[in-house]
């Protein structure tokens, strides 16, 4: 699989070490020094992938990932985020802005590649089952409560509106909405997520539901729809009365 990858990374050493790697895998790849930079790139040819470093000069790498996943024609790029911060809080935040998958420095290049290579595994599996584009949902759909979710277009409508989700967002959306009621521990939907990643933790899926009943949820601080289900798990429900029966408490 050849694929324009664009490289946004201060370090000189570090960006021709990344460019090196991929142009050994067939990828063409764009570097760019800064965030600016990095979206004039990606606003001017759509690349199949950003790998992007957080620490850089003028706009960072955090900046630069809310800003691709608000800006229309650019939500769905795949981002691989690279930092020197290592803490599970730096982590959580680069996923929450958006971020499908982070990396630490230092990082073995063939773990980086891996890395790559997975995300654009998924990329494309998304890119060939999206056919139509735009109007509403159609073909087999999971509908769940006010929560359809269209796997063949990579879509989902929430209350009659669509809205927009990062990769990881639509995927957790997909397993739940496939068996709706069915309860799910955090390892399971990692599992489905990322399978298994010794660099992921299971509070990865407490940020994309924390995200997600943003957007499908009526009060995302009373869910009723991606609900928690206490020491278990999340499941997706259109049970509506479980928020009176007790069963769900106010979220935190």
């Amino acid at each position: 699989m050849c694929a324009h990858v664009v490289v946004a990374e201060d370090d000189a050493k570090q960006a021709e070490l990344i460019r090196r790697y991929l142009e050994h895998e067939s990828h063409g790849v764009t570097l760019v020094r800064d965030g600016r930079a990095a979206l004039e790139e990606i606003r001017r040819r759509l690349p199949d992938l950003l790998v992007l470093d957080v620490m850089m000069p003028g706009l960072d790498g955090l900046d630069v990932c809310r800003t691709i996943r608000s800006e229309a024609g650019l939500e769905g790029l795949p981002v691989l985020m690279l930092t020197a911060r290592s803490t599970e809080d730096d982590l959580l935040l680069g996923l929450d802005l958006g971020a499908d998958d982070y990396l630490t420095k230092p990082f073995s290049p063939r773990e980086l590649m891996a890395r790559i290579r997975s995300l654009l595994r998924r990329s494309a599996r998304t890119r060939a089952a999206t056919g139509a584009e735009g109007g509403a949902p159609g073909g087999d759909l999971l509908t769940v409560g006010p929560v359809t979710v269209d796997p063949a277009r990579h879509e989902v409508w929430a209350h009659g509106t669509r809205i927009s989700c990062t990769p990881g967002e639509f995927r957790l959306l997909e397993v739940l909405a496939g068996r709706p009621g069915q309860v799910f521990t955090r390892s399971q939907i990692l599992e489905r997520l990322h399978g298994f990643d010794r660099y992921i933790t299971t509070r990865t899926v407490d940020v994309h539901v924390m995200n997600l009943r943003r957007k499908i949820e009526e009060d995302p601080r009373r869910p009723v729809c991606l609900v928690t289900v206490y020491g278990v798990g999340y499941k997706l429900s259109d049970d509506r009365r479980q928020v009176r029966s007790g069963d769900v408490r106010r979220e935190p």
